[in-house]
């Protein structure tokens, strides 16, 4: 199976704005029947520019239905008791959540083990998890402690996937260009070629506070979004040979949309700016 990736330079971008003159740019085709969701990490701080950016989220969600939203882990930083899940999450996103947006979350070496209960993460008591929308089948692992019983059950539920579309998400990145943490190899030692047998097509993963596009690594689209709560400034070493498009500049998050063999994605700063866009084009099996 091929994967190529093809720059969205002839996409008509459309301008909304709401009651308040606040104005959107939407550069994805927003087609019908699309898998339709956000990226977003490290998110649990509950500070006035985490909710800055919940308040773009919000605004894009008006003209761009997305139905769920991926965490990447690091969900609540610091104390853990119920009123940091109201004061760091769902009074953060509550107007998202009103709506019946479903959050998927990751587990991050800042989260407790306990989150799995936790009702809006929607992990069901488990610390990793699958569950399919459409064509799109969805990988949440535990980064943290990648152990044999967690290997042997991604083994188990790839080899038995047909979804077209397989995507893992989670905390900590194996390919990046941050200077601060940089590409967790020995987790990539064990998942990549677990991917790779199986084809998964996207990872996503957070812990680094700032947005980045690696180039295609053996076929492998990989996506860091960790900046959702946090920002690690300037942090994107300069000429690094896996980057193909970073922004560390202010805090952001992805819209997603998987149409059949197209996966667009558009990528939004806490002042609305679009960072990068762009889409991944899957080239199924001709056999």
């Amino acid at each position: 199976m091929k994967r190529v990736f093809v720059s969205l330079v002839a996409v008509i971008v459309f301008t909304f704005s709401n009651a308040y003159g606040q104005s959107v740019k939407l550069i994805l085709p927003n087609k019908d029947n699309s898998v339709r969701f956000v990226v977003i990490g490290d998110t649990g701080t509950g500070t006035d520019q985490q909710q800055e950016l919940a308040n773009v989220m919000l605004r894009y969600r008006q003209v761009f239905p997305f139905e769920f939203v991926l965490m990447m882990g690091d969900n609540m930083y610091g104390s853990e008791k119920a009123v940091d899940y109201k004061t760091k999450f769902e009074n953060v996103y509550k107007p998202l959540l009103d709506q019946k947006i479903k959050f998927y979350a990751a587990l991050g070496n800042h989260d407790e083990s306990n989150q799995r209960f936790y009702e809006f993460f929607n992990m069901e008591g488990q610390e990793f998890y699958r569950f399919k929308k459409g064509d799109v089948s969805f990988y949440a692992l535990n980064s943290n402690y990648m152990d044999k019983k967690q290997v042997d059950w991604l083994n188990e539920k790839l080899a038995a996937d047909t979804a077209p579309w397989k995507i893992a998400f989670f905390h900590h990145p194996p390919y990046s260009s941050g200077a601060a943490h940089g590409s967790d190899t020995k987790l990539r030692e064990i998942i990549e070629p677990i991917f790779l047998k199986y084809r998964v097509n996207v990872v996503f993963a957070g812990h680094e506070h700032f947005y980045e596009r690696i180039k295609p690594q053996k076929g492998i689209y990989y996506f860091i979004s960790g900046s959702g709560g946090k920002l690690r400034k300037g942090d994107v070493k300069t000429g690094s040979p896996l980057t193909e498009k970073a922004f560390d500049r202010d805090m952001s998050f992805m819209l997603i949309e998987i149409n059949g063999d197209q996966m667009y994605f558009q990528v939004v700063s806490r002042t609305n700016e679009t960072v990068d866009t762009g889409v991944v084009v899957h080239q199924r099996d001709k056999t």
